[in-house]
């Protein structure tokens, strides 16, 4: 698979360093000098310093040839004329186009196949969509869902106190009468799959997987239940922090003469929403846009704002603004004053780590959310990304084992699986288990595996090759 992407900043580095691990060919089109020399001494691939919207730069890089072509520069306009070039001059496949405009990005062009672009992928959109769920599912943590599995996958940081704390796994599973696994551990930024007799320690960050009944259970059972949340602060009126508004106002019901009379009758809906932004004119903005939301004019850094405007009262802070050191720090003080529950925006990735340790209940990452979105469009077929783990040096997979494959009709104990692999759930015939070495896996299940991201080409061929 050839894959050719344009623009080298965060996005784009880290989508092709994954690429780049899984043995595509990859080439990079960066126009700034400094970018491009940064990606070549980081990466093992060509990287082209010239302008992205060049037919001849695009020819150069060998567009002719490639499955993929994605566009994540900063700038929209770049990122759609580079799409309709290679429409115009080449036949690839497939074109994603990093936009960040909301009108754009909203308007319905993509649907219709706009300038040639076959997605179009905003990365306010898939934050606030991140962020969305996870208020869906209480807030207590980040959450991962799988098509079609009652599986879950969220992360757990460990405190000095927690029943997890300095305690092997098999003691932890004989005092918790609750299923659940942990997959994956987190230490001084390495990662390990541990086993029965593998310590927890003070700070390490769990990966979990198991049922929202059973999560709804543990997280009751570590002192973290799931309470109802209705009274929300949104700290920060952009892009991201309108759309989540947006949606928490907005009236699902349907539009006939049944769905009015209930709107009608009901008084209050399912949440109250305060949206607090520093830009006078924002919030007249948002205020002539959501008009059943309460839209306050203040800085949030300014002393005594949440004690004046009775913030503690709420039940979530979701810190959006464009700032990511100041979505932690209200995040982390909202939680001080009594606020239950915190999601914080942030832009680089090690920001995650940091925000779980000083408590912050869900950070929320731009670039791995960005990151996650377009694999999951590249990665088609059997084998499709889910989510990526330890700055991606893991990948979550949900795999269909094809009919004809080495894995049909094989015990997991006797497969060969590459190191430090994982099979953490089995979908078959809409029931989900948690499967042991003992199962035998059968042609149409479904497995979510994770493992390092270099391993997804030999599990292709042993759940999807020939046998």
């Amino acid at each position: 698979m050839k894959v050719v992407i344009v623009g080298a900043g965060a996005v784009g580095t880290q989508l092709a360093m994954q690429l780049i691990d899984e043995k595509k060919d990859v080439v990079l089109i960066e126009r700034d000098p400094e970018q491009a020399r940064l990606a070549s001494n980081r990466l093992d691939c060509m990287v082209i310093t010239d302008q992205g919207n060049s037919v001849q730069v695009l020819r150069d890089a060998g567009t002719a040839e490639a499955d993929f072509f994605v566009a994540v520069t900063d700038n929209d306009e770049v990122n759609l004329i580079s799409c309709a070039l290679v429409e115009s001059e080449f036949s690839v496949p497939c074109k994603i186009a990093r936009v960040r405009n909301i009108d754009y990005s909203s308007s319905g062009l993509a649907q219709r196949n706009f300038l040639g672009i076959d997605y179009i992928v905003n990365p306010e959109i898939v934050a606030a969509e991140s962020i969305i769920r996870t208020i869906e599912h209480g807030a207590v943590s980040d959450i991962v869902l799988f098509d079609q599995s009652s599986t879950q996958m969220r992360h757990l940081t460990v405190e000095e106190r927690s029943i997890f704390a300095n305690r092997t796994l098999a003691e932890i599973g004989r005092d918790v009468d609750v299923p659940f696994l942990v997959a994956i551990i987190l230490r001084n930024d390495e990662f390990m799959i541990p086993a029965g007799q593998t310590r927890i320690e003070p700070g390490d960050l769990l990966y979990l997987v198991a049922t929202e009944d059973h999560f709804d259970r543990l997280y009751q059972r570590i002192g973290k239940p799931k309470a109802e949340i209705r009274k929300i602060v949104i700290v920060g009126g952009g892009k991201v922090g309108q759309r989540v508004a947006t949606f928490l106002l907005e009236d699902k019901r349907p539009a006939n003469i049944i769905g009015r009379l209930l709107r009608a009758a009901t008084a209050r809906r399912r949440y109250s929403v305060k949206i607090v932004d520093r830009d006078y004119a924002r919030c007249k903005e948002l205020s002539q846009m959501l008009s059943d939301a309460l839209v306050i004019h203040a800085d949030v850094s300014d002393e005594g704002v949440f004690e004046e405007e009775h913030f503690a009262n709420s039940d979530l802070i979701v810190a959006v603004t464009g700032n990511q050191e100041l979505n932690l720090i209200a995040a982390v003080y909202a939680k001080s004053i009594g606020i239950r529950r915190s999601i914080a925006l942030v832009n680089k990735t090690n920001y995650t780590r940091i925000a779980s340790q000083l408590g912050v209940d869900v950070p929320v990452s731009i670039k791995n959310s960005m990151v996650n979105s377009i694999l999951r469009i590249v990665r088609r077929g059997n084998v499709r990304s889910v989510h990526s783990i330890a700055n991606g040096e893991l990948e979550v997979m949900d795999i269909r084992v094809d009919m004809q494959s080495i894995a049909s009709g094989t015990a997991i104990r006797d497969l060969k699986l590459p190191r430090d692999t994982l099979i953490v759930s089995l979908l078959r015939k809409g029931e989900t288990r948690v499967p042991d070495g003992a199962q035998t896996l059968e042609g149409g299940d479904r497995v979510i595996v994770i493992s390092r991201r270099e391993s997804i080409e030999p599990l292709q061929q042993l759940f999807t090759g020939p046998a």
